[in-house]
């Protein structure tokens, strides 16, 4: 199980859009994210990405206070058809049409979801080149932090942790899918890469007390102990607003090198990312065969 990679990965370029000018105008919000996927999938230089990723909470202002009147109702079944005309999330439309027309797979950040108990949660919906949405993933780690002097933040105060793992089978292979805080927590990415993903996205938005600790650091130690692509997507930096982002949008390489980054103003980076260098890694390093699930349990079970 340790050393499947499915199905038949292939290498793709990667983008990385580091959405500014996120305002309290969510029509705005969306009509800039979808110039910006337009903009992301027509690079200036180089080959078209295979994968867009939007940053968490694009479509709103991100805090537990802005969560219930930005929420919107998605209803996504798993393993059923989604008939996006019907939805009732325009930021789902949105992002589907996005997707159809640029022709990429589309890691849409996050919105704030009302599910159908009323419970909200924090959302990632994953969507194909033909536009369908394939994939919700409900984030399961809420941000619950106190750190004396820097930052208090309490997702839960509004939402709820979601109560499934997310990997997503692309044209390019399979994509686990987490979103910030779930990041912090080793299992989801062990499960992942044990299930045969060949990378870890995770769109999320650290601030200016864990951003400089742990942003980085969280990636590579992901990215190496499971010997997968792993990266975090974050909104650009806006000190007006109520939460100032970290920024620094990373690809990190399963060896643990960073490939690819940039500061924290709004800006589209890109990757490559070959599947070949997961083969590599754990042909140079085999931790994948030297597990020793005799002695500790495999999470992936």
């Amino acid at each position: 199980m340790s050393t499947i990679i499915s199905p038949q990965p292939r290498p793709f370029r990667l983008s990385l859009i580091q959405l500014g000018g996120i305002t309290d105008d969510k029509a705005k919000n969306l009509a800039h994210a979808k110039e910006m996927i337009d903009k992301a999938s027509k690079p200036e230089a180089g080959d078209k990405p295979g994968v867009v990723v939007l940053p968490e909470c694009f479509n709103s202002p991100y805090g537990h206070v802005h969560f219930p009147k930005y929420a919107e109702k998605i209803r996504f079944v798993p393993d059923q058809p989604y008939d996006i005309a019907k939805s009732e999330s325009e930021s789902v439309k949105m992002l589907s049409a996005a997707a159809k027309e640029a022709g990429i797979w589309l890691i849409g950040g996050s919105i704030p979801e009302e599910a159908e108990d009323g419970h909200l949660y924090n959302t990632s919906t994953v969507y194909s080149p033909s536009g369908d949405l394939v994939a919700i993933h409900r984030k399961v780690h809420l941000f619950d932090i106190d750190i004396p002097g820097k930052i208090t933040f309490k997702e839960s105060t509004t939402l709820t942790g979601g109560s499934q793992l997310t990997h997503v089978d692309t044209d390019y292979g399979r994509i686990g899918i987490g979103i910030c805080y779930d990041i912090r927590f080793p299992e989801m990415a062990m499960i992942a890469a044990r299930k045969g993903c060949i990378a870890m996205i995770y769109p999320g938005a650290f601030n200016l007390t864990t951003g400089p600790l742990h942003w980085e650091l969280l990636q590579c130690a992901r990215a190496v102990d499971n010997q997968i692509y792993v990266s975090m997507c974050s909104p650009a930096r806006d000190m007006t607003a109520g939460y100032h982002a970290w920024g620094h949008s990373t690809v990190v390489d399963p060896m643990g090198a960073i490939i690819a980054t940039t500061k924290h103003e709004e800006s589209i980076i890109y990757a490559d990312i070959d599947p070949g260098k997961l083969v590599e890694a754990r042909a140079g390093i085999p931790v994948t065969t030297q597990r020793r699930f005799d002695v500790y349990p495999d999470v992936s079970k």
